[in-house]
């Protein structure tokens, strides 16, 4: 048995740790609360005499730190898959990332089943231009495989020096076998948004991801566009396809640029007080011109947000397949000179209450992207299963326990998320096009079925 100092300790290192996540959530003062305190430290007993057993009998002398991170780890992937543990370098390269420039091959991902999942290649990346696709499951890394590691473990052995390459082992579904790609790293330069005119009416605004300069960026594409285009601009396509999320707060502003008032979003954590609730503020960057939001199965997170609040307000049309379904806000915790928590702390909803998570966006106009002939032999090639099929999943509301983790044919997020490289054979893009000029409206019915959802 050890030390009583020495478990003491140990017991306060792993207490430290619980009480970082308790600021989040006020404790009732209650016998019941009692009770389950008590429960805790009996817990913590186990989790003593386990750690000291490994420290002292394993096969080999173990890192004490490795230890300590790799319970921490455990607890918090055990909560969903959006919930972890960022050491100090993790953190830092988190912070980097969402000011918009880091090392590395230029793909959001999670971890499913034990191997990485793509969620979506970064467009002019290197990730991207070696062919990499949403869904794709990375099982290997330089031959090593990566079953047994943690998501934020893998991360960190995909990125590396600049121009050192990197092998990846590839499963993709409609593919038979794996296969490697070979990716080289790169210094990943984001610029969130790109735009330009469709003919001479119609601007296209395209946001890859949403970090510190998606707003002012967005701004900027509006105003070159009003300027190229003047009195013959009927519109704006805003395409949130691929995009897997980034900044709450970029969210909200992307979205109260196209609204003049009511609500954005609105997040509820645990507790009832913790409910929260973002506003527009006056003014519309456009001047009210039409809006159509291109979303599909790789649209996530953020995208969402901007594309159900724009929905809501019938501010825009929503043409494509159903987003991601990843409805919920992850906080980052600083615990000082130890890196931070990333916890999931809130589910957010769209203006009318909608909960997207697990079940995504579903557009008031369905247009599916026209395979090419190569692909159409292979139909399941582009499909991006959603956070309904992550295993360990936050449950949508409504979403049955069995159902965890599996999706099912009513609820399950995700999509096709190819889109085709020549505009001009980009059927959801066009199909926008046609709203915008009058060609094509889109029916009533579908538009309330789809707020419905």
């Amino acid at each position: 048995m050890m030390r009583k100092s020495e478990y003491a300790l140990w017991a306060l290192l792993v207490l430290a740790v619980l009480a970082a996540g308790s600021t989040m959530v006020s404790l009732a003062r209650s016998q019941s609360a009692s009770a389950a305190n008590s429960e805790i430290y009996r817990q913590l007993d186990l989790f003593g005499e386990v750690l000291e057993r490994v420290r002292s009998d394993y096969v080999e002398k173990p890192e004490d730190a490795k230890l300590i991170e790799a319970a921490i780890n455990g607890m918090l992937t055990a909560l969903d898959p959006h919930s972890s543990y960022l050491n100090p370098k993790h953190f830092r390269d988190m912070q980097v990332q969402t000011r918009g420039e880091f090392g590395g091959l230029g793909i959001e991902v999670t971890m499913e089943n034990g191997v990485v999942k793509v969620v979506s290649p970064i467009e002019d990346t290197p990730a991207a231009k070696a062919g990499l696709m949403s869904g794709d499951l990375i099982t290997r890394l330089d031959k090593e495989q990566i079953l047994g590691l943690t998501l934020q473990e893998a991360v960190e052995k995909m990125r590396g020096p600049v121009n050192a390459p990197i092998t990846l082992t590839i499963v993709r579904k409609g593919v038979d076998d794996p296969f490697d790609v070979k990716v080289t790293r790169d210094v990943i330069h984001i610029n969130p948004v790109k735009y330009n005119a469709e003919g001479d009416d119609v601007g296209y605004i395209r946001v890859t991801t949403f970090n510190e300069q998606t707003t002012a960026n967005l701004q900027k594409a509006v105003e070159d566009l009003k300027q190229q285009l003047g009195p013959k601009l009927k519109g704006y396509v805003i395409d949130l396809r691929n995009n897997p999320g980034g900044l709450l707060d970029q969210a909200i502003s992307v979205s109260d640029a196209f609204l003049d008032e009511g609500a954005i979003v609105l997040t509820r954590g645990r507790n009832i007080e913790e409910t929260q609730r973002s506003n527009a503020r006056p003014g519309d960057i456009t001047d009210g011109q039409k809006l159509v939001v291109l979303i599909n199965g790789g649209s996530a997170s953020a995208s969402e947000i901007v594309a159900g609040a724009l929905q809501d307000h019938h501010r825009a049309t929503i043409v494509g397949t159903r987003s991601f379904g990843k409805g919920s806000v992850q906080t980052i915790i600083p615990l000082g000179s130890n890196g931070a928590l990333r916890l999931t702390t809130a589910r957010y909803y769209t203006p009318s209450g909608r909960s997207i998570q697990a079940k995504g966006i579903e557009p008031e106009a369905v247009v599916e992207e026209e395979l090419p002939d190569d692909l159409k032999a292979k139909a399941d090639l582009q499909n991006t299963k959603g956070e309904a099929n992550l295993r360990g999943h936050l449950k949508g509301e409504g979403e049955e326990e069995g159902a965890k983790g599996e999706g099912n044919d009513e609820e399950e997020s995700g999509s096709s998320s190819y889109v085709a490289p020549e505009k001009d054979k980009d059927t959801q893009l066009q199909y926008a096009l046609d709203i915008l000029r009058g060609i094509k409206s889109v029916d009533t019915d579908a538009k309330k079925k789809a707020e419905a959802n």
